[in-house]
């Protein structure tokens, strides 16, 4: 089971115009956004992808702002987990659960998950916050990961057993974007 403390999430290209041009980009984005602050308030470190920036633009700028502290990583391997800055920041941060958002569900975040399977880790993708350009990409993309071995959460139900106690400060603040 994920807890603040075993888990961390994985942020996968949402940049440019393909942001735009996915299956219900501005619920995806709204959620991904949801996601992150919810990161942010439980501590739970992420790590921010972009593929290709020179050619796919940057992050959109709804989640970038939220992500000022940091900065992406860049990569051109589908798999992140074939980039030795993804690969080592991965192994820094020794989480053992990631959760994974971004697009496209059936490209990068697919085949990221299936890297992250690979070595082991347990990985939720956040149902509600991965898209491709059209349904049936998302829909092939959450079958085959689920026969594989990933599992499927969306953003409340990962923020919920994140926080697990109503009792817990985090859960006041986290709360009312996820009303």
């Amino acid at each position: 089971m994920i807890n603040d403390k075993n888990t961390g999430l994985i942020l996968v290209d949402v940049q440019g115009k393909l942001a735009r041009m996915v299956f219900e980009s501005e619920t995806l984005i709204t959620n991904i956004e949801k996601l992150i602050k919810g990161c942010q308030i439980l501590e739970i470190p992420i790590i921010w992808l972009e593929q290709y920036p020179e050619g796919l633009g940057k992050t959109v700028p709804e989640l970038s702002k939220l992500l000022i502290n940091q900065n992406p990583i860049e990569k051109r391997f589908f798999n992140a987990l074939e980039e030795e800055a993804v690969e080592n920041e991965i192994s820094k941060l020794k989480k053992t659960n990631w959760l994974v958002c971004g697009i496209e569900a059936h490209i990068c975040v697919y085949q990221t998950v299936m890297g992250l399977l690979a070595k082991k880790y347990y990985v939720e993708v956040v149902a509600d916050c991965i898209s491709s350009r059209n349904k049936n990409s998302v829909d092939i993309s959450l079958n085959k990961l689920t026969e594989k071995g990933a599992s499927i959460t969306n953003v409340e139900m990962c923020l919920y057993e994140l926080i697990s106690d109503s009792k817990r400060d985090v859960f006041k603040k986290v709360l009312p974007f996820i009303k």
